[in-house]
């Protein structure tokens, strides 16, 4: 077939690239190659319009054994022990195919863990999906949940935390981010850069088929009213063939033949040759006719393009093919040696004994496009003076009932408890905390880890929201008794050619690299979705962050439910009362203009590192950090989860109440700890020049606050537990 500008066009490339390829190549390219460039150049594997920006993230730190450039991020947490983690999305494939998209989500993040030898030990999922309201909303969440549990729970890796919201944004274009966290020998690291001439270049996994073709263009795209045709670009995932793949590939790295090793994710057989060559600076020949297939008359196009899961790219050492084999053999999955490295520094394509493509690696990796694409400031907003009226009718009772009921804050269980939690053995704080905890397993050792984002905030003020969305992630870290290590993050935009759109990446970027500096908590790892879009209108600027943070003994965890009748509730941080954009303004008051609340990362870093510092001196019996829903929300998620109650002694000189019980500031925390030890605690925090209010006092089973309410804390339950219940079943 002809090679002409509009088939160019059809395959995701604008008539401006499709002349550079013929400019670069000082010829057409045959169908083959333009399928191989239209995969490397798109927005998913190439970054083109990101990497730019991507370039002033925060990456260093002594804890930092590989930052981003790899299959996943690895920190190093002592004793030889090292964890592999990265966050991924798989946003359009869940929208067409929620169930098939979800579940391939996770096994392509596991397999971005286990290519570099760890094995996976707790999995983590941030999804959004549009409004409550919307007809499609329930069977979006119903097919993704069931898709994460159903590969995840098949394969035995834990699922320990995660997130879920709803926002009218994400209507036409939900979010699913799948993260996981693996557990390697620091000397044992596995990487993807190819080594050494006429290396054997193996297959293995399952065999390829015709699904997923074009998957990663398709997640370059915007979606339009015929999105149900693409339901053939979403991959099908079998959690049971990546089982026996995650061990035979374990098992194989227990001996010295790999020199690299490569998922084939997103571009499949493409991007997994492609990235190993250009990262080794070697040429790669492949012989498709060699590669295993399980459809009849696949063409060379089809085999370079598919993404079927469950396929790995190996590159050994000479004459280890035979004991290889016989590993793969064993676990009765394919293994077929398909090519070899070169010095041509090539991408050479041989089919039934014919040269069907041949392409310069550097032509696809450095050549590919890099877009400094116009993008606009953001300004802050004004703050609104909210007159005193509006408050008058209002009573805190029923705007608390009314918040823990929202869908954004009500308890997710109907969505957790369809995971396997338990699996493994080692999971000591299961989902519905700060963060998932897992044991180090046979040590004292634990790793924490959570997933956030808020895209309410980015989207009034991407810049102060990309900042605290950092630090809600380390908070949420020390609330469990973790210190803060290391995050990854999944950068979820809209079209990156609309100058708002862009502006709201590079301020996010820009803000997240300035938060996780102060805070020495570097970005690993981490991937860039742009395009979330449907018929011009885009999703809300929704940056997720995965965190990890490590407890030296997982003896001292803390979690956040009231443990003692007597104890003293303090407020760590200060309190201005800032309502704009929380939960309380937007539903309450039907107010969504304004600012976020400001960020102040000397007071983040100096109140989360006093925290900790009582956490180790054995003084703080529960924590809470206070976010979304402000000091109210917070204490009665402590209640509920502690089956107990508080008689709130608020502050003198109290501002508005209403600002100080919903107020989201940052930087605070709600901690529980025993009465007699409260001059130590406040010594302490003196010292550090901390800010804290005593709130009041661990009661038997109401929530009191003086004339104001006496709420029963099984009320309180019924609001938070059931909402989410009721709207799935009904």
């Amino acid at each position: 077939m002809e090679v002409n500008e509009q088939i160019a066009v059809d395959h995701g490339l604008t008539k401006e690239e499709f002349k550079k390829i013929n400019e670069l190549l000082k010829r057409k390219p045959n169908l083959t190659e333009l399928a191989i460039f239209s995969a490397m150049w798109n927005e998913h594997c190439s970054y083109k319009s990101s990497r730019k920006h991507l370039k002033n993230l925060h990456t260093k730190g002594s804890q930092v054994i590989q930052g981003p450039g790899e299959n996943a991020g690895v920190i190093d947490i002592g004793d030889d022990d090292a964890i592999v983690f990265k966050i991924e999305s798989h946003n359009h494939p869940s929208f067409i195919e929620p169930y098939q998209g979800a579940a391939t989500g996770v096994g392509g993040i596991m397999r971005d863990v286990f290519t570099m030898g760890a094995r996976p030990i707790a999995n983590l999922n941030s999804i959004h999906f549009g409004s409550t309201q919307n007809k499609k909303t329930k069977n979006l969440l119903r097919g993704v949940v069931k898709g994460i549990g159903g590969y995840g729970n098949c394969i035995g890796v834990p699922t320990i935390a995660g997130q879920t919201n709803f926002d009218e944004s994400y209507n036409g274009n939900i979010l699913v981010n799948a993260m996981t966290l693996g557990l390697v020998n620091k000397n044992k690291i596995f990487y993807s850069k190819a080594a050494g001439l006429n290396k054997p270049v193996i297959y293995v996994g399952s065999k390829t088929g015709r699904d997923g073709i074009h998957g990663a263009s398709m997640a370059s795209a915007i979606f339009d009213d015929k999105i149900e045709e693409k339901k053939p670009t979403v991959q099908v995932g079998d959690p049971f063939t990546e089982k026996l793949l995650l061990e035979a590939c374990l098992e194989l790295m227990k001996e010295d033949s790999i020199i690299s090793i490569q998922d084939m994710g997103a571009a499949g057989l493409t991007s997994s040759s492609v990235e190993m060559a250009s990262k080794g600076k070697l040429g790669i020949e492949l012989d498709l006719s060699k590669v295993p297939c399980r459809e009849e008359n696949m063409t060379p196009y089809e085999i370079m393009l598919s993404e079927s899961q469950e396929r790995m790219l190996i590159i050994l050492e000479n004459g280890k093919e035979n004991s290889a084999k016989a590993i793969f053999d064993k676990w009765n999955l394919d293994f077929a040696v398909i090519g070899k490295t070169t010095n041509s520094k090539n991408l050479e394509l041989i089919f039934n004994k014919k040269k069907v493509a041949e392409i310069p690696i550097d032509f696809l990796a450095e050549n590919a496009p890099i877009y400094d694409r116009k993008w606009k400031k953001i300004k802050l907003p004004q703050k609104i003076n909210f007159k005193k009226d509006i408050f008058k009718s209002l009573k805190l009772e029923n705007c608390l009932k009314k918040i823990l009921s929202n869908p954004n804050i009500c308890e997710k269980k109907w969505i957790w408890e369809q995971y396997d939690h338990t699996v493994m053995g080692d999971t000591i704080q299961k989902p519905g905390g700060d963060a998932g905890v897992v044991r180090v397993h046979g040590t004292n050792k634990a790793v924490a880890a959570c997933i956030d984002s808020s895209a309410v905030y980015c989207f009034s003020h991407p810049l102060t929201g990309g900042k605290q969305v950092v630090c809600e992630s380390w908070r949420n870290l020390i609330s469990v008794g973790a210190k803060p290590m290391a995050i990854t993050n999944c950068l979820n935009f809209g079209n990156p050619e609309k100058e708002k759109n862009m502006g709201e990446f590079v301020e996010c970027v820009s803000g997240i690299s300035e938060a996780s500096k102060y805070l020495n908590f570097p970005v690993v790892s981490g991937n860039v979705s742009f395009y979330n879009e449907t018929k011009d209108k885009g999703i809300k600027p929704t940056p997720s962050i995965g965190g990890v943070g490590l407890l030296e003994n997982y003896k001292n965890m803390i979690s956040m439910d009231l443990k003692k009748e007597k104890n003293t509730i303090l407020v760590i941080g200060k309190t201005e009362g800032h309502i704009e954009q929380s939960v309380f303004a937007r539903m309450i008051l039907l107010e969504k203009k304004g600012p976020p609340p400001e960020i102040n990362l000397f007071n983040e870093k100096n109140n989360g590192e006093t925290v900790l510092r009582l956490m180790k001196e054995e003084l703080i019996m529960a924590c809470h950090d206070i976010s979304v829903g402000g000091i109210l929300t917070a204490i009665a998620k402590m209640c509920i989860k502690g089956n107990k109650g508080i008689t709130i002694k608020p502050p003198k000189g109290l501002l508005n109440k209403f600002n100080y019980f919903f107020g989201e500031d940052q930087g605070r925390y709600l901690v529980e700890i025993d009465s007699s030890k409260l001059n130590n605690v406040e010594k302490i925090l003196k010292e550090n020049s901390v800010h804290y209010d005593i709130l009041g006092i661990v009661e038997k089973n109401t929530l009191k606050l003086n004339e104001e309410f006496d709420i029963d804390i099984d009320v309180l339950r019924d609001c938070y537990k059931n909402w989410l219940k009721k709207y799935m079943v009904n």
